[in-house]
């Protein structure tokens, strides 16, 4: 038996104590007796591990490459088109010591589930053999979800479908898709129905790419929505970016959040990268490329924060600090009331993690997996004010890693005191 104290624990008022047994979570409260070994932890924040609902490890560390052809617009199309012509060497071993070196850096801040798109646009699946691997070989330390991406589209890369369905049944965890990238509008949504069809066919989760433009006719989470009505589905299907829900005008965005709400669909935004990507052809006013944040989090509508890109053509920065993302998304999304600050990590934990459908074995509670991270704060404001790093990340009640506070060896001193 093993108790964590002196702790303040996130979304449960005044208990102070965990108690773990075999791993799991015994008991959350307060004067929880003895243990056979204690462990203070100076009454700072608990919180449930990190989420990054949203990442593309088959691209990370891989922008110096492309920097050789002399790529430099920044933008999203660029990007796609010249995805191939790496893709064309890659390799099972590259691809994994890509991949560790990134999961690395969002495991060492604190994340401990990850949902990565895998493009599966490749009849050899080469990134694909390569995460099935990595999802095995780390599993105790990190949960990963593999979602069938075809990056050039089902229908833009011919056999682009069927090459979804394959990686479904080589073992990945969901189906993805770029509508907004078919050649029309009527294959967008063809593959909007393929989608769906897969998953209520192999029993997958879905998570799409979504209206990732600035065009506000690109609606193709208008159609995902309504299938996924219609089959019971959405609280197993998430829209990632939507970014041209940014732009539509409110008539239609108010209809639409009613039936997000009655579909229970899932959203993610990714406020880095697409911050950088979206809004490249706007003078002033120039969007900031994020979904409604705001409005879904007041409509009750599930979204998330994610990552999406480490240093790839994409977005040439990331380190998988997951305070990072949600610090820049609550400046753009503008939420940062009293009262939102109080739940705006939740856009980084249990809202993710409803995104992967793991919330009925995710959080802080009792007969759960003993898995948490310390905050250096003791407060929800405090952590997001000054952008708190993870002391700890305890996975099934052992540690990952542990380090101490900032310390100095000189200290600041003003020579006054009041």
């Amino acid at each position: 038996m093993k108790k964590f104290t002196n702790a303040v624990i996130y979304g449960q008022n005044g208990a102070n104590e965990i108690l773990i047994e075999n791993g799991v979570i015994r008991s959350i409260g307060k004067n929880l007796g003895s243990a056979d070994e204690t462990i203070d932890l100076g009454g700072k924040l608990v919180i449930a591990p990190y989420v990054d609902p949203h990442l593309h490890l088959d691209y990370v560390y891989t922008l110096s490459e492309f920097e050789k052809t002399g790529a430099g617009s920044g933008t999203l199309f660029e990007a796609i088109e010249m995805w191939p012509k790496f893709k064309e060497n890659l390799t099972i071993e590259g691809a994994k010591r890509r991949a560790i070196k990134a999961i690395k850096d969002e495991v060492s801040q604190g994340v401990q589930y990850i949902r990565t798109h895998i493009d599966v646009t490749d009849p050899n699946f080469t990134a694909l053999k390569a995460m099935l691997e990595l999802r095995d070989e780390l599993k105790d330390i990190v949960d990963i979800q593999i979602v069938a991406f075809p990056q050039e589209g089902m229908y833009t890369y011919k056999g682009g479908r069927d090459l979804v369905e394959e990686a479904l049944r080589m073992g990945a965890d969901a189906v993805g898709g770029i509508p907004h990238y078919e050649p029309a509008r009527e294959f967008g949504e063809k593959s909007i129905h393929d989608i769906v069809e897969l998953a209520v066919k192999y029993d997958k989760v879905i998570d799409v790419h979504c209206d990732e433009t600035d065009d506000p006719h690109s609606r193709f989470v208008e159609l995902l929505n309504a299938l996924v009505l219609m089959e019971d589905y959405g609280i197993r299907t998430t829209a990632s970016h939507t970014c041209s829900f940014g732009s539509a005008d409110d008539s239609y965005a108010y209809r639409m959040m009613d039936l997000f709400k009655k579909s229970k669909l899932n959203f993610i935004a990714c406020p880095t990268e697409n911050a950088y990507l979206q809004g490249r052809h706007d003078t002033y006013p120039k969007r900031r490329g994020l979904t409604r944040v705001k409005e879904f989090m007041e409509s009750g509508i599930n979204i998330a924060f994610a990552q999406d890109s480490i240093n790839d053509p994409w977005y040439p920065m990331g380190n998988g600090n997951m305070m990072n993302i949600l610090d820049n998304g609550i400046h753009l999304a503008q939420i940062m009331s009293p009262g939102e600050i109080e739940k705006d990590l939740d856009l980084i934990t249990y809202n993710g993690a409803r995104c992967l459908h793991i919330q009925d074995r995710y959080g802080l509670e009792e007969g759960k997996d003993a898995n948490f991270i310390v905050l250096d704060g003791d407060s929800p404001f405090d952590v997001i004010r000054n952008r708190a790093g993870v002391l700890a990340s305890i996975r099934k009640g052992e540690y990952l890693f542990k380090q101490k506070p900032i310390e100095y060896d000189v200290e600041l001193d003003l020579g006054v005191a009041y």
